[in-house]
C-alpha cells in the first residue's frame, strides 16, 4: 500500500511538471529561444524530483512543506492555463460567429499572457486569504431530547497549530467567541501541528488560555491523527496546561441551565486500541442529549444507528485544494457538511486551520456556530 501510494504521487507530480513547462512554455513563447526551452524543461523537473527525493529521505525539517508548495505552484499553472484557454476559446467563438477579428494576433496574445499572470497571482492571493480569512457558518438544529434553553455551541476543528497557525489564529478564534457569544467551544482533533515546539516557542499557551477562560463552559477537544504522531504525551501537557478539557475516549457530563447533557470524545483511529463508541454509549444517559466528538468522519452510518444527537467531526479538509474536495465527497458517506441521518446530527468541518501550506482553494478556514435547541418540558 505504501509503495503504491508512493508511486502515484511520482506519476502524479511528473504529470504536473510536464504540464507547468508546457505553462511556462507558452507564456515565454515571445522570448523562445531553443537554449529557453531546453532550460524550461530541464528546471522545471530538476525541482519536481529533486525536493520529491529531499522529501522522501527527510533531508531536511518540513521538507514535505516544499514538495507541497511546488506542486500548488504547478497546479496553478495548469488551472491558469485551462482558465486562459477558456477565455481565448470564448473570444475564438465570438469573433468567429461575427467575421470580425476585435484585435490583431499580436494584442490577443499579449493580452492572453497578461491574463494568465493575473490569474495566476489571483489564484494564490484567494487562497491565501481562504486559508487565514475564517467563515462563520450557523446552524440551528432541534432535537428530540430534554433541554431547557438553547446551547450555543462553537466548532473549530483541525487548528494545525504550528509555526504558519500561531497566535494570532488563536486570538482571532477567541474574538469570534466573544463576538458571536458562544457557550463552549468543541474542538475535535488536530489541535497541533504534529507536535508542540512552535506553540512552546512562541508562548502560545497563554493565547489559548485566553481563549478557554472566555467561554462560559470552556473548551472541550479530542486528539486527531496528527496530535498522534509520536508526541502525544507533549500535546496533551500541553492543552491542559492551557485549560482545554480533553475527551480521550471519555464521557462527561456537563449542565445547562438545569439541564443535563453528557459529550463524548473518542481517540482518532490512528490510535488502534482506541475504545468503540458502544462501550463510551454505555456510561451516559441516552434519554439526555448527547454529543460526540469524533476526529475522523469515518463511522457516521454506524453512528447514526445509535442514541446519538450531535455528532462532529473534521480531518477531510474539505480537501483543502480543488478538486481534491470531489474525492473528499466520493470517499465518505459525508466528507463536509451537515447532514441529518435517522434522527442523528452531523456536522463536518473543513478546519478552522490547515494542513502543510496555507493555501486553501475549493475551501474555507471556518468555525461552525451551532444552536442546539431541545423539548422544553412543561412544568405542571
Amino acid at each position: 500500500m505504501r509503495y503504491a501510494f508512493f508511486i502515484t504521487i511520482f506519476v502524479l507530480l511528473q504529470l504536473f511538471s510536464f504540464g507547468a513547462a508546457l505553462s511556462v512554455q507558452w507564456w515565454l513563447q515571445p522570448w523562445q529561444t531553443a537554449d529557453l526551452q531546453t532550460s524550461v524543461w530541464v528546471i522545471v523537473f530538476v525541482i519536481t524530483n529533486g525536493l520529491l527525493l529531499l522529501s522522501v529521505n527527510r533531508a531536511f525539517k518540513n521538507s514535505y512543506r516544499w514538495i507541497s508548495g511546488w506542486m500548488l505552484v504547478m497546479h496553478f499553472m495548469l488551472l491558469t492555463a485551462l482558465v486562459t484557454s477558456l477565455f481565448y476559446g470564448g473570444y475564438w467563438l465570438i469573433t468567429s460567429l461575427t467575421g470580425d477579428a476585435l484585435a490583431t494576433p499580436a494584442t490577443v496574445d499579449f493580452g492572453l499572457r497578461i491574463l494568465a499572470l493575473a490569474i495566476f497571482v489571483g489564484l494564490f492571493v484567494y487562497a491565501l486569504y481562504s486559508a487565514y480569512a475564517p467563515v462563520v457558518r450557523e446552524l440551528s438544529i432541534d432535537i428530540d431530547k430534554p433541554l431547557t434553553k438553547p446551547l450555543r455551541i462553537a466548532v473549530a476543528s483541525d487548528l494545525h497549530i504550528g509555526r504558519l497557525f500561531g497566535s494570532g489564529a488563536i486570538d482571532r478564534l477567541h474574538h469570534l467567541m466573544v463576538k458571536n457569544t458562544a457557550d463552549i467551544l468543541l474542538m475535535p482533533g488536530d489541535i497541533m501541528d504534529d507536535n508542540t515546539q512552535a506553540f512552546t516557542d512562541y508562548n502560545m499557551a497563554k493565547n489559548l488560555a485566553e481563549l478557554c477562560e472566555s467561554l462560559p463552559y470552556g473548551v472541550y477537544a479530542t486528539l486527531g491523527n496528527h496530535d498522534l504522531y509520536g508526541h502525544e504525551q507533549p500535546i496533551v501537557q500541553a492543552l491542559r496546561a492551557a485549560g482545554v478539557q480533553l475527551l480521550n475516549d471519555e464521557v462527561i457530563r456537563l449542565t445547562h441551565q438545569g439541564q443535563v447533557l453528557w459529550l463524548m470524545g473518542r481517540f482518532d483511529n490512528h490510535k488502534r486500541q482506541r475504545v468503540p463508541t458502544t462501550e463510551l454509549l454505555t456510561q451516559v444517559n441516552s434519554a439526555e442529549p448527547l454529543i460526540l466528538l469524533d476526529h475522523r468522519p469515518s463511522d457516521i452510518a454506524e453512528h447514526s444507528q445509535m442514541p446519538i444527537d450531535l455528532q462532529l467531526s473534521g480531518h477531510t479538509h474539505n480537501g483543502q485544494i480543488f478538486p481534491a474536495n470531489f474525492i473528499v465527497s466520493a470517499i465518505n458517506r459525508l466528507g463536509y457538511g451537515y447532514e441529518v441521518i435517522d434522527n442523528s446530527h452531523f456536522v463536518v468541518s473543513s478546519g478552522y486551520g490547515f494542513w502543510g501550506i496555507p493555501f486553501r482553494l475549493g475551501s474555507r478556514s471556518e468555525i461552525w456556530l451551532i444552536t442546539l435547541n431541545g423539548q422544553v418540558e412543561d412544568n405542571v
